[in-house]
């Protein structure tokens, strides 16, 4: 929706009055702040539009008007003017954090310097692991259990139990290992899954069952990653009255830190994105509260997209300082990855 120039600059103080102080603004406070020369009558009839519209809302203890989630989504996507900081400076100071160290110190690390730097919560998704493996092993345990024992190219071992209907014998397992590392070894079980369907019908009913079990096992325990999201500075946001004025909203709150799934969801769909995504509650369903935002990027690793990080905040959140601390982080996330 078009905004003409005076109501766009009217919207534009009013928001960035309003993230300053947290007060609603009224159109005498308008007058002062936005350099119009406007009649204090032609400031109240362009708000009067401006809530009509969807973008302002009236409180009922104040005359003054306070951004809705459409109001902030017009200003972070047309209005906002970034502050201009000095990126060398800031890399400088968030490098030490960041040298390349192990995968899950320096995601570990860059969770932490977004925490710091905004004063928010950090949050990274790590790079999901490849399914890819190198070689399996099938140990009978008992007459119908089996250690399924998958070993990945990094030297990485994942072990899952089979419940079979039948008894397979040390051989037949032998048997069934080795056919499987032989003419499957070093392909991701995704791709494994893709050759199996037309090739299982070619094969003894014995193995076709180890075949498939092998792969759905192994493809979830190559996959499961409990520490997959990374979150630093929780604590951070319970100092924010807009997100912990009441018990309803720390339940929120805590219900996300602690089961994670809304968040990896979020982080996934801005991963496939380019560039600072900005989640405003309110307006879209995978953020929890409407006070709540999530400013995202995707970082990559030797060129590709890996995964995301991002700044939980409030609504009324800088976004002028946030967007690009995380979008430096993203760079030097994507930096040190590739280099570690």
């Amino acid at each position: 929706m078009q905004l003409d120039n005076r109501a766009q600059t009217l919207l534009k103080a009013l928001v960035e009055r309003y993230i300053a102080d947290g007060q609603p603004v009224g159109s005498r406070a308008l007058s002062k702040i936005s350099g119009l020369e406007l009649s204090p009558a032609t400031i109240r009839n362009i708000m009067a539009d401006l809530e009509e519209m969807g973008f302002v809302a009236s409180p009922h203890t104040s005359a003054g008007r306070v951004p809705t989630p459409r109001g902030y989504r017009m200003f972070v996507d047309t209005l906002l003017t970034v502050e201009a900081i000095d990126e060398t400076a800031l890399e400088s100071k968030m490098q030490n954090s960041l040298q390349p160290s192990s995968q899950q110190k320096i995601i570990a690390n860059a969770a932490q310097v977004l925490s710091s730097l905004s004063h928010f919560a950090g949050v990274v998704l790590s790079p999901r692991r490849e399914s890819i493996f190198q070689q399996i092993e099938f140990l009978r345990l008992s007459e119908k259990r089996i250690l399924l024992v998958i070993v990945s190219p990094n030297g990485d071992v994942q072990n899952r139990l089979l419940l079979t209907d039948v008894d397979y014998s040390p051989a037949k397992l032998v048997q069934a290992a080795n056919y499987i590392n032989q003419h499957y070894g070093g392909l991701s079980l995704d791709d494994v899954r893709l050759r199996l369907q037309g090739e299982l019908r070619k094969l003894r009913d014995d193995m076709t069952w180890l075949m498939q079990a092998a792969v759905e096992a192994g493809s979830d325990a190559m996959t499961d990653n409990s520490d997959e999201v990374v979150i630093s500075g929780e604590r951070n946001l319970l100092s924010v009255t807009d997100l912990s004025s009441n018990m309803d909203s720390l339940r929120k709150l805590f219900d996300m830190f602690e089961q994670k799934t809304g968040l990896m969801q979020l982080l996934d769909i801005s991963g496939k994105a380019t560039g600072v995504q900005i989640f405003i509650g309110g307006e879209s369903q995978l953020v929890p509260m409407d006070e709540m935002s999530v400013v995202t990027a995707p970082y990559e690793v030797n060129g590709k997209i890996v995964g995301t990080l991002g700044v939980i905040g409030p609504t009324r959140m800088a976004y002028e300082r946030v967007i690009p601390i995380v979008n430096i982080t993203a760079k030097l996330l994507s930096n040190a990855l590739s280099h570690s």
